[in-house]
């Protein structure tokens, strides 16, 4: 039976830089057997560089989109706190150098499974699918095309805040749209629903963006 992709490869991260099951690595202290998301070596308890795992490893959530963000907040202090500098204040130039880049390397992590787009970004690279990054993808879908178009003209064409309040309200619900779709596509391992609506969390979230420009300029200019 073939193993499902976004499952493979996992690793459970340590609780706060201890023990962690899944691959492992040398070492670069003692040479010891250490999992490949561990923050210190089970042997010697030397801080580890960070190795080559997604984000989820990285922070040990299972690769799932919906993620508690209170839950998420607290791992990722919890593993910050045992990379403090204070930590490290006597140790030497090399470990404290490791522990920068470990701390920088879970500072990607969560930045990554905070945001929505790059967290659906992330499970489809542990799937094997390429990111929908780019304009091609959004040409290629016709349904995106056409709300693109519609939206776009409407935002040139709005000449006061009510309309501009209007525009943000469909943004706002056309974005918790792709967010539930993005939950069940995942959920169903229906990876090329859960890159469609990945590019369209995409767009609305740059749409929104634009609106709030126009909306910045109509308030300047009618103060």
């Amino acid at each position: 039976m073939a193993q499902d992709p976004i499952m493979a490869d996992k690793t459970t991260a340590p609780e706060s830089g201890g023990a962690a099951t899944g691959p492992l690595a040398a070492c670069w202290s003692c040479k010891g057997p250490v999992a490949a998301a561990a923050l210190f070596c089970h042997v010697c308890g030397a801080v580890q560089p960070p190795r080559e795992v997604d984000a989820y490893t990285r922070l040990g959530f299972e690769p799932r989109f919906d993620i508690d963000p209170a839950e998420l907040d607290k791992r990722y202090l919890g593993f910050q706190r045992n990379l403090h500098p204070d930590r490290f204040a006597r140790k030497s130039p090399r470990e404290k150098a490791i522990a920068e880049s470990q701390a920088m390397s879970l500072n990607e992590a969560y930045e990554t499974l905070k945001d929505a787009v790059r967290r659906a970004q992330a499970l489809l690279a542990r799937a094997g699918i390429a990111s929908p990054v780019g304009e091609s993808r959004t040409i290629e879908d016709r349904e995106l095309l056409m709300e693109a178009m519609e939206v776009r003209e409407a935002l040139e064409e709005a000449a006061d805040l009510d309309a501009l309040q209007r525009l943000a309200s469909r943004a706002q619900q056309e974005e918790a749209g792709c967010l539930k779709a993005l939950t069940a596509a995942f959920a169903e391992r229906d990876w090329d629903e859960a890159a469609r609506q990945t590019t369209r969390l995409k767009y609305w979230r740059k749409f929104a963006e634009e609106l709030r420009g126009k909306r910045a300029v109509l308030a300047g200019a009618s103060s």
